[in-house]
């Protein structure tokens, strides 16, 4: 644990003004993550600067030399390289191919753990959660669950899908961000409160960097309060990821990965020329990224689209037909 000091939060503060461990810990700190394990029905929660932050210091030291890491191929960059961090054996399955996933927890030893996303942040699509959390009690495996893109998205009030799926007592550990729907910064490690003492003594990712300022903890504190007091900009995101699939021409079809969250995919094909149709959708005053290899795999170079509550309507069938044209 570490010592505690009375918030005294000043809208010009320069910051924390170190670590948390030496001096940047607060009464503030513990009652938002002590709020957000709640909202989350977890046990405990340790909050940290990133989402990147939080994978890093959880993957890098939560394993030792005798235990096995299996991921999904599919998984975030910053869960690769906290594994890359840590001394365990480690190996991928095929992305959400349970089949895939038992071959390689036959061959695991020690400690097992399964790393796997909510929401995967490329394709958009889903993780098989019941089915993966089967397979791990039978092979005794943990379940590290990056919620990233379900956090205030998916569920009741946004609480991510093991909420919603009423399975968060099953698993050992959930990321949540708030860099992506919370409009702050930072993240939290959910879990047992023994896993948060041991992420405090034993993660270098949270010992060794300058805490996050009291302006950021209340930005984020004020973000879990709009969850909490509503759920009509969730509705409205719904309806409108609806729309935008029903929306999606003949044409678009043979290029759209399907997808049910706010991460929406139309496939280009080509680094050059996904570049060139992002560039003119954005002249045209539409926010659409391109994702290119080796982001992806080379052939599957895409058009993101990133779905929000406040779209019209009238503003998602204008920027479908602006693609349909592009790629035609």
């Amino acid at each position: 644990g570490f010592s505690k000091k009375k918030s005294n939060f000043r809208p010009k503060s320069q910051g924390s003004t170190g670590s948390r461990l030496i001096g940047g810990n607060s009464l503030l700190f513990e009652k938002i993550e002590t709020k957000i394990s709640v909202f989350h029905r977890a046990e405990a929660g340790l909050i940290f600067n990133s989402g990147y932050n939080a994978n890093i210091g959880l993957f890098s030291c939560i394993a030792d030399k005798s235990d096995t890491i299996i991921f999904d191929q599919f998984i975030h960059a910053s869960i690769r390289d906290g594994i890359r961090l840590s001394p365990a054996r480690s190996f991928s399955f095929e992305h959400n191919n349970t089949n895939s996933l038992e071959k390689k927890l036959q061959q695991a030893s020690g400690n097992i753990l399964v790393a796997i996303e909510s929401i995967y942040s490329m394709d958009g699509d889903q993780c098989e959660l019941k089915k993966i959390l089967t397979l791990c009690k039978k092979y005794k495996a943990q379940i590290i669950l990056d919620e990233a893109h379900a956090t205030g998205v998916i569920g009741k009030h946004g609480r991510g899908l093991a909420c919603k799926l009423r399975l968060e007592n099953h698993i050992f550990a959930r990321i949540h961000s708030f860099g992506k729907s919370m409009g702050c910064h930072g993240a939290i490690i959910l879990g047992s409160k023994e896993l948060r003492e041991y992420l405090i003594n034993f993660s270098g990712a949270f010992i060794y960097t300058t805490a996050l300022s009291e302006g950021s903890l209340m930005a984020i504190d004020n973000s879990y309060e709009e969850l909490k007091s509503g759920t009509e900009k969730i509705h409205q995101l719904q309806k409108n990821i609806t729309f935008f699939k029903e929306s999606i021409s003949k044409k678009l079809k043979k290029h759209y990965i399907s997808s049910n969250s706010s991460i929406q995919c139309i496939l280009v094909g080509g680094n050059k020329k996904a570049r060139k149709t992002e560039s003119i959708l954005q002249k045209r005053g539409y926010d659409v990224r391109a994702i290119c290899h080796p982001t992806v795999a080379k052939g599957r170079e895409r058009l993101r689209i990133c779905i929000h509550s406040f779209n019209s309507e009238n503003e998602i069938k204008k920027c479908l037909l602006n693609i349909e044209e592009l790629l035609s």
